[in-house]
């Protein structure tokens, strides 16, 4: 996304967190040294040292921005909503989706970006993952397509079936014990294998890029965490829908909005991904 008198250029202020935050991980190398919790972030879990050192760093690159005139208000997992003037931009950060991971030295974990020009899924313009495992980019731009390292994505061709008909690979996320038992029976009549990789916005780009067929949260996900990723999956071919209201792409971007999601290649995947039971929780 080039930058116009009206708009940053977003993937290159992206392209520059991620060095910072890369780095600062580097800094931080131990579960010893990045489990260390600081406080309750406004998303409602525990703030850990990395995820703070990393919402910082966004920040100041997003203080730039706003510093070289432009303005826009940031939804963050972290501090929550934080106005830089006026107008409808939204700026949907989320500094380390899969914290958990991240802090115990496993992988996968992301930074996830995204822009919106309103209020709901449906708004957002431009969205940015970045996996610091595999050392992936994915973004995308409404309209415009999604890119897997500048390739562009395309999910054509439908998803893969077992001679039984079911989903060869299906990703849950937000998956407590208790919800993965609610959840066994519909997954059972939908998937023959299942994984659990611990962050929402990467899953969602596995399937982007058509390495799983379908994925499902077995509970409520935040904006932060599906907002960027959500739109590389939708602009790559896939479908999207967040559950909770009768639009499935109405959902809110406000950090205290909830809602389950499901995720699929074809209408079909999606609507037997409907079928297994989500909590609102």
């Amino acid at each position: 996304m080039e930058a116009t008198a009206h708009a940053p250029d977003w993937l290159s202020a992206c392209r520059r967190i991620v060095a910072e935050i890369s780095a600062m991980l580097d800094a931080h190398p131990s579960t010893g040294a990045r489990a260390v919790e600081l406080s309750r972030g406004a998303g409602g879990d525990r703030t850990l040292v990395i995820d703070a050192a990393a919402e910082r760093l966004i920040f100041d690159e997003l203080e730039r921005l706003h510093g070289a005139g432009h303005e826009f208000t940031v939804i963050s997992e972290e501090r929550g909503e934080a106005a830089y003037g006026s107008g409808e931009l939204r700026i949907i950060v989320d500094p380390i989706d899969g914290s958990m991971n991240a802090k115990r030295g496993l992988w996968p974990y992301t930074v996830s970006i995204a822009v919106a020009d309103g209020p709901s899924m449906a708004d957002v313009s431009f969205g940015f993952v970045h996996d610091f495992g595999l050392g992936e980019e994915w973004s995308a731009e409404r309209g415009a397509g999604a890119r897997l390292n500048g390739r562009a994505l395309s999910l054509a061709g439908g998803e893969r079936r077992t001679p039984e008909g079911l989903l060869e690979l299906v990703a849950i996320e937000l998956a407590r014990p208790q919800r993965i038992g609610a959840g066994l029976p519909g997954l059972a009549a939908v998937a023959h294998r299942l994984r659990v990789f611990g962050s929402i916005a990467f899953s969602l780009c596995q399937l982007a890029g058509g390495r799983i067929d379908g994925m499902a949260t077995l509970s409520s996900a935040r904006s932060v965490d599906t907002a960027a990723a959500q739109l590389i999956v939708r602009e790559s071919g896939g479908l999207v829908a967040f559950t909770a209201g009768a639009d499935p792409l109405a959902a809110s971007l406000e950090l205290a909005a909830r809602s389950p999601l499901i995720a699929a290649r074809t209408e079909a995947g999606l609507a037997e991904l409907a079928r297994v039971p989500s909590s609102q929780a």
